[in-house]
Formats: C-alpha cells, structure tokens, sequence
C-alpha cells in the first residue's frame, strides 16, 4: 500500500492578498497566485499588497525613508504576529503610476511589473536588503525571477 502525503494546513503556506490601500479589494489578475508560486520556500504567512497612487506613495516614503519623492515599491515589515501565532510578514505598498511608466520603459504589460515589483518587495519583507549585503538579494531575486517568468528583476533593472 502506497502512502500520500496529506497536507495538515488547507490553506497556502503564503496568503496574499491585493487592496487598494484602504483594505478593498483590487483587480490584479493573478498577482497573489504568481507571488505565492514564485516566492521563495521560507516565505510563510499573510502579506498585503496595496496598489496606491503617486502621492500616496510619495506621502508614505517622505514619513518612513525621509524622501520626498514617489518611488515605485515599499515595504513594511510586521512587528507582530496575528491571533494563533500566524506569520505576519507585512505590506508591501506599490505605486500604480511608477509602475504603469516603468512598464513602458522596460516594454512589457503593467501587469508584468507589478509581479517584479511584488518579488523585490516580498524579498525585504523577508529580511533582504540589497544595500550593502554583496549581492545576496540580487542573486536571490534573479533565480526567482526566472522561476516566476520574468526577463528581469528591479535590482538587475537598476544595475543596468
């Protein structure tokens, strides 16, 4: 007799979810499925990603980094865990106009950057920073990348 496997959690290891910001729901098709399938196996637990306008982000960047300027992704790691132990890992904020002009830029659908802009963003919330730590996030971020489809990464992109 041959043994299954039977998986003791129904639900997926890293839950996404896609809002406008203020918690409603958004039209981003197939964002979560493609950040859960692409993301690397220590990422475990809740994220949220709010697709946010320009000065939104801008706002959002001036309070947390002290820049005065929209960028296209932030993250925001949790500081607490949810009720039952669960993993927060955090929110990852996305500026929708950056992320429509850098699309065109790099010649591919807004809807492909969006996925490259999730990955960075999930990476940091997981601890990463490319800022001084030898490459270890860009090689990271590459292999998942190219794992999840997609040309290029945003710290590849910006090496460029």
């Amino acid at each position: 007799m041959s043994r299954r496997r039977v998986p003791t959690e129904s639900r997926p290891l890293l839950e996404v979810t896609v809002t406008d910001g203020s918690g409603r729901p958004v039209r981003a098709p197939g964002l979560a499925a493609w950040l859960r399938a692409a993301a690397p196996g220590a990422a475990r637990g809740t994220l949220g990603i709010a697709l946010v306008g320009d000065r939104t982000i801008r706002r959002l960047n001036r309070e947390f980094a002290g820049v005065d300027r929209a960028t296209d992704v932030l993250s925001f790691a949790a500081e607490d865990r949810a009720a039952g132990g669960e993993a927060l890992l955090g929110d990852i904020a996305i500026a929708t106009g950056v992320a429509r002009r850098q699309a065109r830029q790099a010649g591919h659908a807004y809807g492909t950057e969006l996925r490259v802009l999730a990955l960075h963003g999930l990476l940091h919330l997981l601890g990463y920073d490319h800022h001084g730590d030898g490459g270890r996030m860009a090689r990271l971020e590459a292999r998942l990348r190219r794992r999840g489809g997609l040309e290029h990464g945003l710290i590849e992109r910006a090496g460029r």
